[in-house]
């Protein structure tokens, strides 16, 4: 297989039409956040998923796995949390059975700013995948994004 081997071509034409189909998506949920809620995406994102930890079995998340979820580096991660937990919005505290592990919660603050902006967020969302449906290039994608059925 060379560089200029057509499966190869294609395969990377896949792949820039999808990172494009993202950034796109991403961008504009971005500006309605910021413009709306003061929040980023990647902060927006945080929220979202720590406002999903219950107090059950395996209930709260490591900092690794808030990382994975959120597609951050661990100490990226760490600095994001440390943001939103200046701005009150989450707190820190010590695992009950392992001193060693911190969790992290997402304070009535937090939870109120993320009522508020999760139908800015639906809606910028809802916005750009109907934006790119018009592009030729990026209707497919769409299309497979819209039929997923992926739990949160």
């Amino acid at each position: 297989m060379t560089a200029t081997d057509p499966a190869l071509t294609a395969l990377a034409q896949g792949w820039c039409a999808l990172s494009l189909l993202h950034g796109r998506i991403e961008a504009h949920i971005e500006r309605a956040l910021q413009a709306k809620h003061d929040l980023s995406v990647r902060e927006y994102s945080l929220l979202d998923v720590l406002s999903r930890q219950h107090d059950g079995e395996g209930g709260h998340l490591q900092m690794k796995q808030v990382a994975d979820a959120v597609v951050l580096s661990q100490s990226a991660t760490t600095r994001l949390v440390t943001r939103l937990e200046d701005r009150g919005l989450l707190e820190r505290y010590l695992c009950p059975t392992d001193r060693r592990g911190i969790y992290t919660n997402v304070t009535e603050a937090g939870l109120r700013l993320l009522e508020e902006a999760r139908p800015t967020n639906d809606a910028a969302l809802r916005e750009a995948l109907d934006g790119a449906a018009r592009n030729p290039e990026l209707a497919p994608l769409v299309r497979v994004v819209e039929s997923l059925n992926v739990p949160a």
